[in-house]
């Protein structure tokens, strides 16, 4: 592989214009909107404390906290004695049916989420849990259970025995954040993290209906980056999601985090930078840059490295408090979509102080690649006022919206090119400690915008957990 050059095609700056952006959207599409028609509580009482500035049951980068699947909803999440829990309700439906699955959280550590995934080739609800750099606990469904909602109870006697494995397959004694993916041909897909924050690899394991199997690595720790303040030879690729779209191609935008923080100018600060992409179109086993050069072979010795050339589609050195895990979501046309979040130059070139100088000065941005191929990004003019992460999704006219943390809704329309980002629902009674849990499945199936959120609290004063949804655009 080649020395870390940027991709030759610039961004189109901190705004973009509609005359550049307008794409496919026709006149009478409708722009983004939201009419709350719902808010269910699914626990009074969940767990609740603050650790990495996020609560367990409501880190944005939980995928698949909560899903929909043939008319059902499902939600996962930790009582207050620790308890992991699995909600079902049908679509618009007032009350939830729960059952406890077997397992009690071990830490007081928010990276030990629980994430779900359906495997279409049996019909079987997958969770994996509680882990961050250490083992994991996994538990599955019945086959058949999520295909026939109507017809099989929601009791615990529908789920196996909390294992330490994949049905006997041991992937790593270092492992943290699971993310289930369904692939186009009905298998699942595990992607997770290998080892530690700031040396750590990329891998993806797949369940055929049958069986599991290690796919293997795909990103690797090594190689030397250099900023203008000092080298590392060690990292980590955060991804901010992994997701196929509908022509079965599989997206994925991330940031590095360096392990040396010699790379900063402050102490205070955070070692992300820059914002790359890649994609495989062969179901993750093959990596390519933003030009269709082999830049990773999952499980073989090339793999995604910083020093690959085209990954960087937006460039940001480790001064500006750029946050990882952050947000993604293709279009209508499979154009890769996402939401990335730092300090910008304007507020000065070195945060200091990694959560207070976010929680001042952070601002949003969508990045997102147009109808020609270039990529563009837009400025959401909207204050964070938090450290935490912000959510994309798009809705069936491919308008974009912004899930801020506090469950603020910002939107922008695809006819203007999404520069009219505005505030579309500011939060208002929700009460949300900060993050939230987006349905990123169930926009497609019924048009409406689903998240979970957690009401505040302090200390570890469990506190009311609720699913809230919104109606978009028909």
């Amino acid at each position: 592989m080649h020395r870390r050059t940027l991709l030759a095609a610039a961004l189109a700056g901190a705004v973009v214009t509609p005359a550049l952006t307008s794409g496919t959207a026709r006149a009478a599409d409708p722009g983004p909107a939201v009419t709350r028609i719902g808010t269910t509580t699914l626990d009074g009482r969940a767990l609740f404390f603050v650790s990495y500035d996020g609560l367990v049951n409501n880190n944005a980068f939980q995928k698949n906290g909560l899903l929909t699947y043939k008319g059902h909803q499902y939600a996962a999440w930790y009582t207050a004695d620790r308890n992991a829990v699995v909600g079902r309700r049908a679509l618009g439906a007032s009350t939830w049916s729960t059952v406890r699955v077997g397992h009690t959280l071990r830490y007081n550590d928010s990276h030990n989420v629980i994430s779900m995934g359906v495997s279409k080739a049996d019909g079987r609800l997958h969770l994996n849990m509680d882990s961050h750099s250490d083992g994991f606990t996994y538990v599955k469904s019945v086959a058949g259970l999520m295909d026939n909602p109507g017809g099989l109870s929601w009791t615990a006697s529908r789920f196996g025995a909390p294992q330490s494995t994949l049905d006997g397959l041991a992937l790593t004694s270092q492992f943290t954040y699971p993310q289930f993916v369904s692939t186009p041909d009905g298998r699942l897909q595990l992607s997770y993290r290998v080892a530690v924050s700031g040396n750590g690899r990329n891998a993806l394991a797949e369940y055929d209906g049958t069986r599991w199997t290690d796919l293997g690595e795909w990103s690797s720790s090594t190689g030397t980056y250099t900023s203008e303040h000092g080298s590392s030879t060690a990292r980590n690729m955060y991804l901010h999601g992994i997701d196929y779209d509908r022509n079965g191609r599989l997206h994925s935008f991330f940031t590095w985090r360096e392990q040396n923080g010699a790379v900063m100018c402050n102490g205070g600060g955070i070692t992300n930078h820059d914002t790359g992409y890649v994609y495989s179109d062969d179901r993750g086993r093959t990596w390519r840059n933003n030009a269709g050069a082999v830049v990773g072979v999952t499980g073989g010795s090339d793999k995604v490295s910083v020093t690959d050339a085209g990954l960087v589609v937006d460039p940001l050195n480790p001064d500006h408090s750029l946050m990882n895990q952050e947000s993604q979501f293709t279009d209508s046309a499979g154009r890769p979509h996402a939401i990335i979040s730092y300090v910008p130059g304007r507020f000065g070139q070195c945060t200091t102080n990694y959560v207070a100088n976010r929680t001042a000065n952070g601002r949003a941005f969508h990045v997102r690649k147009n109808a020609s191929g270039t990529w563009q990004k837009t400025e959401i003019p909207v204050p964070l006022n938090s450290s935490q992460r912000t959510k994309l999704i798009l809705d069936k006219y491919d308008n974009a919206y912004a899930i801020f943390p506090f469950g603020r809704i910002a939107g922008a329309s695809a006819a203007s090119g999404y520069t009219d980002w505005r505030i579309l629902f500011d939060g208002s009674g929700l009460n949300a400690f900060g993050e939230v849990v987006i349905d990123e499945t169930r926009v497609a199936q019924d048009g409406v915008l689903s998240f979970m959120y957690q009401e505040k609290s302090s200390g570890t004063t469990p506190s009311a957990l609720h699913v809230t949804d919104f109606r978009l655009p028909a």
